[in-house]
């Protein structure tokens, strides 16, 4: 299986995880400075069923979370169902 590559790429506001060249999920975010708001997680439909919108949002919440200065939106119906089976990571979330 082909290498899953995980970057940030805040000129376009969001993550992506590609497997070799292709983009298979993005994670669409806003950030006010404080607060980062996870809009839409997507995962192109040939990749779909794979576990790929998962990785994508692990990874993106762990990057936010290294930080140290940002507390998570749950805008995006997914990742708010990520965070409900994720409960260790609830101190992240925006009150």
């Amino acid at each position: 299986m082909t290498e899953l590559h995980f970057t940030h790429a805040p000129e376009a506001s969001r993550y992506e995880l590609r497997r070799g060249d292709d983009l298979v999920s993005i994670l669409d975010y806003r950030d006010n400075g404080r607060t980062v708001a996870l809009t839409r997680a997507y995962t192109n439909p040939r990749f779909r069923g794979h576990g790929y919108a998962a990785v994508v949002t692990e990874r993106a919440v762990a990057d936010i979370e290294s930080r140290g200065d940002r507390r998570v939106l749950p805008v995006c119906w997914y990742v708010a169902e990520w965070f409900a089976e994720h409960p260790e990571r609830a101190g992240l979330l925006a009150s």
